[in-house]
């Protein structure tokens, strides 16, 4: 079922975007570039009365006392129980007097060029569909977030135009082409003077095919039921709304059902701070179709289970244990099967049906913060959201501040992406970790 541009929304953000002109005058308007928003500032300034105690805590933050000095002299346990408000004022302090290393995360559908047509796209102006404009367009969104890492999907042009044009601006790329006749893929890019690639993989989910025999074997003890995860899926370019059997094989086949040349790619990368900590960063782009909600849960039950292995891997080679950030198009609203999956690892409520179902925990940076947004893909038929960035909890990385999203009635977004605004049908979305020193 196709949705329009009016969506109910999860989480009303006020946007407020930088906007960065192009060298040569034009009168067309400059791409939106947004910004990064601070994760505690945001809540400390929703706080319209603050108590007697939390003005107290913000004159000794001015005044520069130790947090740990004050904590030796038994301070804090006076503030214990003065309620949550509070204590979060106090774990906000504590963040800002030990910083350890941030680094930034973006995530981003740049939408493949081999998928833009005026006939798919009659919404948007002609003009911002051409890829010499588009390209340029991109290419400004994407230095300007000024991100250590990039997961980027539907890359198409990954030779011809990307990987010259991020290593001019201090990038250098992985990247995993799609299986089969498919032109695009998806890529990681990292800055680097930020971080070392030490370790990668590159992930076919068509490998689920094979493994058709050995998931039929353990059926009788570990066997889902296919069914319908979410009802809205935007209809991605390549994947017409109206497609016969014969353009996809026989459906009831698994071995053509699971063959849907969707790919994915995993790297293990050493922080260039003081502490050298590893971090394992994934990107990949599941296939898009409501109707084959049982093949996009399969390839999400694939990826983390390469996922777990890959970190095995990394914490066997190195002696340590690296958390995990996922990021991509998952093509999946919140609170289907595909999304309930990924974060059910992260859930005391998630029982398995065997030990091998049990995925790694995982949290979505902005579901865990500050909600997810009322959409990431908008277009007149489809307005919603696909694309999401997950991390594995771990006592030394959270997030502190996430990638600002336009709300439904901004004006950059009214008629539909892409737009003069906005070079892709979707946002890129992002966060900025800290880890800890």
């Amino acid at each position: 079922m196709q949705r329009g541009l009016t969506v109910l929304p999860r989480l009303t953000i006020v946007p407020s975007f930088t906007r960065f002109c192009m060298k040569k005058m034009s009168t067309n308007p400059s791409p939106v570039v947004p910004k990064f928003i601070s994760v505690e500032a945001r809540d400390i300034h929703s706080r319209s009365q603050p108590d007697g105690i939390a003005i107290t805590l913000l004159l000794l933050l001015h005044w520069r006392v130790s947090f740990l000095l004050l904590a030796k002299l038994g301070v804090l346990m006076e503030f214990v129980a003065l309620g949550a408000k509070t204590c979060e004022l106090i774990q906000f302090l504590n963040v800002g007097f030990h910083t350890g290393f941030r680094f930034r995360l973006v995530s981003y559908n740049v939408l493949a060029q081999v998928y833009v047509k005026s006939s798919l796209f009659p919404h948007s102006p002609k003009a911002c569909l051409r890829w010499k404009a588009r390209s340029q367009a991109i290419l400004t969104v994407l230095n300007n977030l000024k991100a250590d890492f990039l997961c980027l999907q539907e890359v198409d042009e990954y030779d011809g135009f990307y990987r010259a044009n991020m290593e001019n601006s201090g990038y250098t790329g992985i990247y995993i082409q799609r299986s089969g006749q498919k032109r695009d893929g998806c890529g990681i890019f990292y800055k680097q003077d930020r971080a070392e690639l030490v370790l990668e993989e590159r992930i076919e989910y068509n490998d689920l095919v094979d493994m058709i025999q050995e998931s039929t074997d353990s059926s009788d003890n570990c066997n889902d039921e296919p069914g319908n995860g979410n009802e809205d899926v935007e209809t991605k370019p390549d994947s017409p709304t109206k497609k016969s059997t014969e353009d996809r094989g026989d459906p009831n086949d698994p071995r053509v059902r699971l063959k849907r040349d969707c790919v994915g790619i995993m790297a293990a990368f050493r922080l260039k701070d003081s502490s050298g900590r590893l971090i394992i960063v994934a990107n990949t782009h599941l296939y898009w179709d409501p109707e084959w909600a049982d093949v996009k849960l399969a390839q999400a039950k694939y990826l983390l289970s390469r996922l777990a292995r890959f970190r095995t891997s990394v914490s066997d080679k190195f002696e340590a244990v690296p958390p995990v950030i996922v990021a991509g198009d998952f093509n999946s609203t919140p609170g289907d099967k595909v999304y309930q999956y990924l974060v059910s690892g992260d859930s005391s409520s998630f029982v398995p049906k065997c030990l091998d179902e049990l995925p790694i925990p995982l949290r979505s940076v902005y579901g865990s913060t500050r909600g997810e947004p009322p959409f990431t893909n908008c277009t007149p038929s489809f307005t919603d959201t696909l694309d999401y960035i997950f991390f594995s909890p771990s006592l030394y990385l959270k997030p502190v501040s996430f990638l600002e999203l336009p709300s439904p009635d901004s004006p950059d977004v009214s008629g539909g992406l892409p737009n003069n605004y906005h070079p892709s049908d979707h946002l890129p979305i992002g966060t900025e970790f800290e880890i800890a020193p």
